[in-house]
């Protein structure tokens, strides 16, 4: 009964804080339906595509959520459920969901372009190649966390097609499913007119059909070979027109995640009421754990539950650009957050039920114990166990790859901005070496390499670094945001406290990884692996520092200037 109040109480309050504080932000910020968005004004058929809502909402939703809200909650449960529980639905509502909501409008403002361009109006132009910069190492870190989470999660011993396959051959060949029928359904809605409700319909049919097919046949290759391929795809994911691949794709995807997200709230209930699992986290286990102590371990373990920087680049680097209406930023910027945050608290009960022995290493990754707790929910000697244990951990695949589409897609766009002056909108505007820096392919190419490379990596080496950096990029994003309304006389208040938490916390733990790795190097025990820790995570400082510099001067300019009117 423990994990029906949790859940209850967290559905509740996030559609409180949807319905109240979401409202509130739209009416300071002044969302205006009427206005054109730049998916209308700057419509070019590759990255400016105006999108159904229902269609935004899943490339959205499915390309925030990846596998952060599954890892991160479950990573930090050994802190208790209550600690998890409170930072889910209090970060939702006032520190991601304002994020999220927040970059949205402020792209939507500035002609769809990224948190680089929005910093370059009110901070300047140092502080835009700077933040390029940091939000470039982040998406390295993005790409190498989630290349390992996708060939961990589809990793065989046999190779090729196999009868009586295993929950990962199943992943494998669903996933590649996936691929294709994204291509047909785009085909079907951009070029042969087929409305979106009939071509949804033919969709969610060609899902079943691909897990009936995944079920019964398999495909295998090894880990490293699955490494190499997924690097192959995202470069081409990354370089195509999104309504081929990334908008039906993620579309599609999302489907997998609420369906998931309902067998689970079933599997509560239904635990609840015929005893199948007994919640085991205790409601606070201690200051210091395993993982850390819990300021600032927790709320940077947590990541993509509650805040996450990524979801500032996607906001501003895919989904501004797919907009068509300004009133539909409020449901896809604020409340995908949400709908995540909950996600996050699904994920603490799952691991709940399989505590004892998640906490013992008896699963391989967090995402195996998610799927290990929802099955568990329906009983361990249910027939449908292994069938719901091999679709969960399909679920987490799947949404792990389309946050690899977006996240190399967005390197793509960054990479580009770096080497272009001003008044230089493309790559084709640029000359000499800038030209061939700024061309789409060659910065992709990089990304994906070196996101590859260290995808090899174990994802405890990744992982922790990732959510300090992705929680120190949502600090850096809401200060840009911030300073941007503050310049356009609007009311930015509300982004301060959240700013500086985040800010604090991060720092923190990028400075505590740095000294551990100095006491590593001192003691000749650190590995490669440890040097990059090392040099990241301090470069990652420095470059915040600079940046917070940069945006303390603009918040006392802006300060200092006479009111300006709203606009």
């Amino acid at each position: 009964m423990t994990a029906v109040l949790i859940i209850a109480a967290a559905i509740v309050l996030l559609v409180i804080g949807y319905v109240t504080y979401g409202s509130w932000l739209a009416k300071q910020w002044g969302i205006d339906p009427k206005r054109k968005t730049p998916a209308v004004e700057l419509e070019d058929g590759v990255d400016y595509v105006a999108a159904k809502p229902a269609v935004l909402m899943g490339h959205h939703f499915s390309s925030i959520a990846g596998a952060g809200p599954i890892n991160g909650p479950i990573q930090a449960s050994v802190f208790g459920w209550l600690p998890v529980f409170l930072w889910c639905v209090i970060g939702g509502i006032f520190f991601g969901g304002l994020q999220d909501f927040g970059s949205l409008f402020a792209s939507i403002r500035h002609g769809g372009k990224s948190v680089g361009e929005i910093i370059s109006d009110s901070m300047g132009s140092r502080a835009k190649k700077l933040f390029i910069v940091f939000a470039l190492l982040v998406l390295i870190l993005v790409i190498a966390s989630f290349v390992n989470v996708v060939a961990g999660t589809f990793a065989s011993e046999n190779w090729g097609f196999t009868a009586n396959p295993t929950g990962n051959e199943t992943t494998a060949i669903i996933s590649l499913g996936f691929i294709l029928l994204a291509i047909i359904y785009g085909l079907l809605t951009n070029r042969l007119g087929l409305k979106t409700l009939p071509a949804t319909l033919i969709g969610i049919a060609g899902i079943i059909l691909m897990l009936v097919i995944g079920l019964n046949v398999g495909f295998g290759l090894s880990r490293n070979t699955w490494i190499v391929l997924i690097g192959v795809y995202i470069t081409i994911a990354s370089l195509v027109p999104v309504w081929i691949l990334l908008q039906p794709r993620d579309y599609l995807s999302s489907f997998l995640l609420y369906a998931m997200m309902g067998v689970a709230l079933v599997g509560i209930l239904f635990s609840a009421i015929a005893g199948t699992a007994t919640f085991e986290i205790p409601m606070v286990t201690g200051w210091k754990t395993s993982i850390g102590t819990m300021f600032p371990a927790l709320f940077i373990t947590v990541a993509c539950g509650a805040c996450s920087g990524f979801h500032s680049l996607i906001s501003t680097g895919t989904s501004s650009k797919q907009l068509a209406n300004e009133a539909d930023a409020k449901p896809i910027g604020y409340g995908s957050m949400l709908i995540e945050s909950a996600l996050g608290v699904i994920s603490l009960i799952a691991v709940g039920m399989v505590f004892t022995t998640y906490t013992s290493g008896g699963f391989g990754s967090p995402a195996a114990a998610f799927a290990a707790g929802i099955a568990t929910m329906f009983g361990t000697d249910s027939p449908a166990y292994n069938t719901i244990y091999a679709l969960l951990t399909l679920a987490v695949s799947v949404f792990a790859l389309t946050s690899l589409d977006t996240g190399t897609r967005l390197s793509r766009f960054m990479f580009s901005e770096l080497f272009l002056k001003e008044g230089e909108a493309t790559w084709k505007d640029a000359t000499g070496i800038r030209r061939f820096l700024a061309y789409p392919l060659t910065g992709t190419l990089l990304m994906v390499v070196i996101g590859c490379v260290l995808g090899g990596l174990s994802l405890s080496q990744i992982w922790g670094l990732f959510g300090a950096a992705n929680q120190l990029l949502a600090g850096i994003a809401l200060m840009a945001v911030a300073a941007w309304l503050g310049n356009a006389g609007k009311n930015n208040k509300m982004f301060y406290i959240p700013m500086a938490f985040m800010l604090i916390a991060t720092i923190t733990s990028l400075c505590m990884t740095v000294m551990t790795k100095i006491g590593m190097v001192g003691a000749g025990t650190a590995a490669w692996g440890d040097w990059f820790q090392l040099i990241f995570a301090a470069a990652m400082v420095v470059l915040a520092v600079i940046l917070v510099i940069e945006g303390v001067q603009t918040f006392a300019r802006i300060a200092k200037a006479p009111k300006k009117a709203k606009r």
